[in-house]
């Protein structure tokens, strides 16, 4: 019980406060080069897949924030991983009132989070200092691309 208020609070806190901005699920490639910029992070091309480009950004912080660019340019997953919570409003997007909308509804564990819908799926777990989460458009997932790539 106390793992998933703590994953609760620390989910709470990241959609109000002030964060660092990250590209967001659906949004342009061409918001990663400015929110890299606007965080003052390092940015980097993890990987280059045939269908897909990993985009990579960490914060000062310490939380990396993966952003899954198909050929397009739209980014039709996330992930990150780090001590700390991303802005899930600027992560998510257009997808965040979905996501806020399910997280009353949901059923979780002690530390995990899982919301399984037709246009959204996100899953996220963790502990203080410790938190990694997933998000991606099912719909927008490039041909080929499997959900486990997605990390």
């Amino acid at each position: 019980m106390k793992t998933r208020l703590s994953l609760s609070f620390c989910l709470a806190a990241a959609l109000v406060m002030p964060s660092l901005a990250f590209a967001s699920l659906g949004g342009n490639i061409a918001s990663i080069q400015a929110d890299q910029v606007q965080m003052k992070a390092t940015s980097r091309i993890a990987s280059t897949q045939a269908n897909y480009t990993v985009h990579e950004i960490q914060s000062s912080s310490g939380t990396v924030v993966r952003e899954y660019v198909a050929a397009n340019g739209t980014v039709f997953g996330v992930a990150w991983n780090g001590p700390v919570v991303p802005n899930l409003r600027q992560v998510l997007g257009q997808y965040f009132v979905p996501f806020t909308q399910a997280t009353k509804t949901q059923q979780s564990d002690h530390s995990h989070l899982l919301i399984q819908q037709s246009n959204l799926v996100v899953r996220a777990s963790g502990h203080m200092r410790a938190f990694r989460g997933t998000a991606y458009v099912p719909s927008m997932l490039p041909q080929g691309v499997t959900t486990n790539e997605i990390l």
